[in-house]
């Protein structure tokens, strides 16, 4: 048997000297061993709740009676906001939408036309929501959660979490899918009879395709810039078309097409404006 008594072993093969290179390669190793073990958290370190107490301008003693340990308030902070950060169709598109139309109330004429002015609805909307989205803390806290969630240590937290952003998202699929059952019968389009398919399903399409070009665009700035021109799908011109517009326009084509049985008359343009009315309360 060999005794080899030049190998380091027990707190000799501890205490090694590493370079700085063999520390920074093993600690990032390790770190991410663990990582693979545990997956990544959701991390509130940023947020002190001393401080939180201060701005609020409560009593210290109050707070800590409510909350005897800060983990408490970190998980009632956690279920809170995945309550309260569901996207919602915002002001400035009922805006777009009013202008858009003003602009083009002549394309509300012919089938044609009307196809050009749901696209050019389409593009100017996808860009819009797409900036706002990546623009909005609100939203990267919605989709952090939406991401992070599951490495929550707490069983019942992590339940109470994954329910109340379900049914966040389940409101905000009922009403994109409400806006675009609207949209499309006003502008005489259905649901393709041969996808055997729902608003639901496209409005869940629509959310999934935005949130990942948005979590691409947050290490690629580049995916935001881009803009091809084109005129795709039947545009009436060529515009600069952004990757978002791209995408919704895509499938939105590919869920609807016209209804043969869509009447075009006076009352529709009345229609429209009902709709708008309606989206701005």
């Amino acid at each position: 048997m060999t005794d080899d008594r030049s190998a380091p072993t027990g707190l000799g093969r501890r205490h090694r000297r590493l370079t700085d290179e063999q520390t920074r390669e093993r600690m990032l190793r390790t770190a991410i061993e663990r990582i693979n073990r545990t997956g990544l958290t959701v991390s509130l370190d940023h947020i002190s709740f001393e401080d939180v107490i201060r701005e609020a301008g409560v009593a210290r003693s109050t707070a800590y009676r409510h909350w005897p340990y800060k983990d408490l308030f970190y998980s009632d902070l956690v279920r809170e906001l995945a309550n309260t950060t569901s996207p919602a169709i915002i002001r400035d598109e009922v805006a777009l939408l009013r202008r858009v139309l003003a602009e083009h109330l002549d394309w509300l004429e012919t089938a044609h036309l009307r196809a050009a002015l749901l696209l050019e609805l389409i593009r100017e909307l996808a860009e819009l929501d797409f900036q706002s989205v990546l623009d909005s803390p609100g939203w990267r806290t919605y989709l952090t959660l939406h991401a992070a969630f599951s490495s929550l240590t707490d069983d019942d937290l992590r339940e109470q979490v994954r329910a109340a952003l379900a049914q966040a998202d389940a409101a905000h699929t009922a009403r994109v899918a409400r806006a675009w059952r609207e949209l499309a019968g006003v502008f005489g389009y259905r649901l393709r009879p041969d996808l055997s398919t729902s608003f639901e399903t496209l409005a869940t399409l629509l959310s999934a395709q935005m949130r990942g070009l948005v979590i691409t665009a947050l290490s690629r700035p580049e995916v935001a810039a881009h803009r091809t021109p084109a005129s795709p799908f039947g545009a009436a011109a060529k515009q600069d078309w952004s990757l978002a517009a791209i995408g919704i326009a895509s499938l939105a084509m590919a869920f609807l097409e016209p209804d043969p049985q869509t009447e075009w008359n006076d009352n529709r343009l009345a229609e429209i404006h009902r709709l708008l009315a309606e989206w701005d309360q």
